[in-house]
């Protein structure tokens, strides 16, 4: 291997998307790697990007991205409904692998992808990048200190805004057989960040709700319906013996952002952002045998990107790229792997099929 890991992304388009926003700005301020190849559907965005990052190599199909020799590691920064084909494909071919989340459109596409990438002896990191956080990695540590002590209850909730119209390039969204909603993404990586906190889930019961049946499609003006649901509400009790309750939600105005709360024996411990937590900047606030809440400073320690790194987004990706890069590395890392990903689509299924049947559903560890 080069001295810096030599990586390839896959979907990464120059003007919009995921990759866009975070993934190629973050491996832009992060040496550990170069961006050796960027792989778009057309040669002609692929040479924008080529150039806009600073890539060696670009690509119109990315199985000769995975052919190329230079490539040590891809990134897949694509749609959910492609995650399972060129994931599998880059595995096949022995490439160290970082994959979106959600990891597969169903459990059974993240199984077999998990098992696949444990056969090959990969190193697979699945974007779950609130565990990368700092203030959400200090939490834990608080936690697992004792700060609260005993877990008595948490909540958590992201309400976010926007949810009556959308352009032609993302109302795919709106069909929940494709994986890519507000139960999968927001809730998705919002509820991992509670259970990478507090615990596993031990059971649940929910409501998963189509609360706006139509979105307007904004540069055909048609009105298109929507199957993907927009409010989830889950309550609950942890392994530990806490109980839970938690409401994500995409509604038409003026969202009021993530609050995740843990009330111990000892003390509470309080995280906020604007935004999900994967994506926005987190403040933490803490209390011990008192009533008043007060800002905890984030150790340095649990940064690992430069000053370089832009905020907002590419930050927490950076965060864990630098965990991939010292694992591909053979060095001590953490990081949420492929079966981390299984365990968080089984309990997003647990939460479905308790709505569905109006029932409390034990989750499998």
């Amino acid at each position: 291997m080069a001295d810096r890991i030599r990586l390839g992304i896959i979907g990464a388009s120059p003007t919009v998307g995921w990759a866009h926003r975070s993934h190629l700005p973050a491996i832009a301020a992060s040496p550990e790697f170069e961006l050796t190849g960027v792989c778009t559907t057309r040669m002609e965005t692929a040479e924008v990007a080529k150039k806009q990052f600073g890539a060696r190599l670009a690509f119109d199909d990315y199985k000769k991205m995975l052919a190329h020799p230079e490539i040590d590691a891809v990134a897949v920064v694509l749609r959910v409904p492609a995650h399972y084909q060129i994931t599998k494909d880059a595995l096949n071919a022995g490439k160290h692998i970082f994959t979106e989340w959600p990891l597969g459109a169903t459990i059974e596409e993240a199984q077999e992808m998990a098992d696949l990438a444990r056969a090959k002896g990969v190193r697979a990191v699945v974007g779950l990048q609130s565990r990368a956080a700092p203030a959400i990695l200090h939490m834990k540590e608080l936690v697992e200190e004792g700060y609260v002590g005993e877990i008595i209850s948490c909540s958590m909730r992201l309400i976010r805004g926007g949810v009556l119209e959308r352009p032609s390039g993302r109302t795919w969204q709106r069909d929940d057989e494709l994986g890519a909603t507000t139960l999968t993404i927001a809730a998705g990586h919002s509820i991992d960040a509670l259970r990478f906190v507090a615990g596993e889930f031990s059971e649940v019961s929910s409501i998963v709700s189509t609360q706006v049946p139509q979105w307007l499609e904004t540069d055909t003006q048609q009105m298109l319906d929507v199957t993907a649901p927009d409010n989830i509400i889950v309550s609950g009790r942890l392994a530990n013996g806490a109980v839970v309750s938690a409401h994500v939600a995409s509604n038409p105005w003026a969202g009021s952002g993530y609050r995740m709360e843990i009330y111990g024996r000892k003390g509470t411990l309080v995280a906020t952002s604007e935004d999900s937590p994967q994506l926005g900047e987190v403040y933490l606030q803490g209390a011990q045998g008192s009533d008043k809440l007060e800002d905890i400073k984030v150790p340095d320690k649990h940064t690992n990107v430069l000053e370089g790194m832009p905020k907002g987004p590419p930050k927490n990706v950076g965060q864990l790229y630098y965990q991939f890069g010292a694992a591909i590395r053979g060095q001590e890392a953490s990081y949420p792997d492929f079966d981390t990903a299984v365990e968080l689509h089984r309990l997003i299924d647990s939460i479905r099929l308790a709505s569905n049947e109006g029932r409390a559903v034990a989750t499998a560890s």
